[in-house]
């Protein structure tokens, strides 16, 4: 990747390494669904009109298909979920166990066509990696049932994580980013809508839950997206997905550092693991150059 390319990697980085800790904030007064909502009915507001006025937003609308199974497979579904495991497990353990999303992303692309060799080196790294997120599990696991619903909320969310980039990849690739991503919330925010009323606070929210969500939505959703969708135009499903290598420190540290959260060495190794086995399960080696003489041939043939 380019310097621009892993400029815009660092930054999105960031941005995806603290909704975490806002949605644990949030989470004080407002409800799973509706911190969902809000977040993407936020990035929706600032989004819409900028693809509209630059007549981006009809032509993505015309992929309706590929746009809506991105809003469910990233947004629908992962946003509730990843807001409800954390009213059961702490922030820094959910953004550990998203990192896991590289290992999936190995098993699902060949699913949508994206095929790619399975080495040795990958094998090993999908081997270490699900030895880590077992290993994180077995070092954190003071939580009883709730904890293990917790868990299972962040694996359902991470499998969508990693389906959303590879319909980008296969199916919105020639859409336009910012089209697509303004349809896309508009799916979410009209689908999570009901569940959001449902669930709405009785008073105002106080100011912590207030600022939260404005973060979650326009830094964390609607810029990060944009990001996210740059990246995988430009390296492709599983490079964007490395994203899920650092976040997850920038989760757990705020975690620790901010909401005193417990994060023991154990849970360092077994984090150590995940991303060793998520960079080796991810590595894609040069590609083969032919031979000149080869090459010769076949443009005088």
């Amino acid at each position: 990747m380019s310097l621009r390319h892993w400029s815009i990697f660092i930054v999105l980085c960031i941005i995806w390494g603290v909704p975490y800790f806002f949605i644990k904030l949030a989470l004080e007064d407002l409800s799973p669904a509706c911190v969902a909502w809000l977040r993407i009915t936020l990035a929706a507001l600032v989004l819409v009109p900028i693809a509209w006025r630059r007549g981006v937003l009809q032509p993505a609308l015309r992929h309706r298909g590929a746009v809506i199974a991105f809003a469910f497979a990233e947004l629908i579904v992962p946003f509730p979920l990843v807001s409800l495991a954390e009213t059961w497990i702490s922030s820094s353990l959910t953004g550990v166990l998203i990192a896991a999303a590289p290992l999936l992303m190995v098993v699902f692309a060949p699913l949508f066509g994206i095929k790619e060799a399975l080495t040795a080196r990958r094998s090993v790294g999908l081997l270490v990696g699900f030895i880590g997120v077992l290993a994180l599990l077995g070092f954190d696991n003071s939580g009883g049932a709730y904890q293990w619903a917790g868990v299972a909320c962040v694996a359902v969310a991470t499998v969508g994580y990693v389906i959303g980039p590879l319909v980008v990849q296969k199916y919105l690739a020639e859409v336009h980013d910012l089209g697509s991503v303004a349809a896309s919330l508009v799916v979410a925010s009209v689908a999570l809508l009901p569940a959001a009323l449902l669930t709405a606070p009785a008073r105002m929210p106080g100011t912590t839950a207030l600022w939260s969500v404005l973060i979650l939505g326009l830094a964390c959703t609607a810029a990060a997206l944009l990001l996210y969708f740059y990246l995988i135009s430009k390296a492709g499903a599983a490079r964007a997905s490395i994203v899920a290598y650092v976040c997850p420190a920038v989760a757990a540290l705020l975690g620790v550092a901010v909401l005193g959260e417990r994060f023991s060495g154990g849970m360092v190794a077994a984090f150590v693991l995940i991303l060793v086995g998520s960079w080796m399960a991810t590595h894609l080696p040069p590609p083969v150059r032919a031979p000149a003489l080869e090459t010769h041939h076949v443009e005088h043939s």
